[in-house]
């Protein structure tokens, strides 16, 4: 076991005992493909299924994995215009099982999310029946306020690049607080316990995905 597992494992006890006391169902896998498998045991055939923008999920397989079931697919990756996305992206706020990553966790427990549109963050507070978290441990910060310093100064910078976005930090590769239209830190949302209990799972993944 190398060290950075070795620290997985003792975290993963404490933060699934803190996740678990803020009402969250919480988990913990050492791979990718052992949290699919936990994944799609969640989600009962015949239930419709929609995601956020994840690379978390993408990256996986998790996605691909969804279509080989007997779901309902909501798939806002077919939106062929920005109408149409934002069409599907109100029609995944009413499905049954809603598929997510989150930006950061704190050590004791509390989802930290930014967002641009707004719509990922949307479900966390309301709208589908379950949401499902898939989280790798390099996401875990030791409180809310280093999980937004990190979103502010790594994710975002990162997103931003990825996404081609006109901002400052896709452009110096720092937050620099900006008003730009481009901007995808629009939204701060922090889920400090989870309603009604069991809602939200997380599925806390020992490798290393997405910003």
């Amino acid at each position: 076991m190398t060290p950075v597992e070795k620290r997985n494992e003792l975290l993963r006890k404490t933060l699934i005992e803190h996740l678990e006391r803020r009402h969250f169902e919480a988990y913990y896998f050492p791979t990718a493909a052992e949290a699919i498998e936990k994944a799609l045991s969640l989600i009962p055939a015949k239930s419709s299924v929609s995601w956020g923008g994840s690379m978390t999920i993408r990256d996986i397989g998790l996605i691909k994995a969804l279509y080989t079931k007997d779901y309902t697919i909501v798939d806002r990756d077919m939106a062929t215009d920005s109408e149409e996305l934002a069409e599907l992206n109100r029609q995944g706020l009413l499905v049954d099982y809603y598929i997510t990553s989150i930006n950061a966790l704190s050590e004791d427990g509390v989802l930290v999310n930014i967002d641009g549109i707004g719509n990922r963050v949307a479900a966390f507070i309301y709208g589908p029946k379950n949401v499902i978290v898939l989280c790798s441990m390099n996401k875990i910060t030791q409180d809310v306020e280093t999980a937004i310093k990190r979103v502010r100064s790594t994710s975002a910078p990162i997103n931003n690049v990825r996404l081609m976005n006109k901002t400052p930090c896709a452009i110096q590769g720092t937050c620099h607080n900006c008003l730009s239209l481009d901007c995808i830190c629009n939204q701060i949302v922090i889920t400090r316990n989870c309603y009604p209990a069991g809602r939200i799972k997380i599925l806390l993944i020992g490798e290393t995905f997405g910003y």
